[in-house]
């Protein structure tokens, strides 16, 4: 039995501003967290995580630099900016009345 989940869309640009949240990431390491955290039941294929992060840059809600990995290896670290935090409170508010209404209709419908 495959106990992953398909993400809903939109769902993973609140997921990696979340992650971001807590700390600056390099892109594996945000795949790695997200996968950590929910006990491998999200795993984010590296075809959907990068153009989410370049969305995501190109909207302002998250900045990168260049950095060293902990494996000593170049890497682009990732950084929730302001407006991304921003981003996040309301994404995180809708997010609650979605599953909220869900929760609504599977229960009573």
């Amino acid at each position: 039995m495959n106990d992953r989940l398909e993400l809903p869309q939109g769902t993973l640009d609140l997921l990696i501003l979340k992650t971001l949240s807590l700390a600056p990431l390099h892109g594996w390491a945000i795949s790695e967290r997200l996968q950590q955290v929910s006990r491998a039941v999200l795993q984010v294929p590296q075809g959907s995580l990068y153009p989410a992060l370049q969305r995501l840059e190109r909207r302002g809600w998250i900045g990168a630099r260049w950095g060293v990995s902990a494996r000593n290896r170049k890497a682009r670290f990732y950084e929730l900016t302001a407006r991304g935090r921003a981003e996040l409170g309301r994404e995180r508010r809708a997010w609650r009345r979605f599953t909220q209404a869900v929760a609504l209709v599977l229960e009573r419908g």
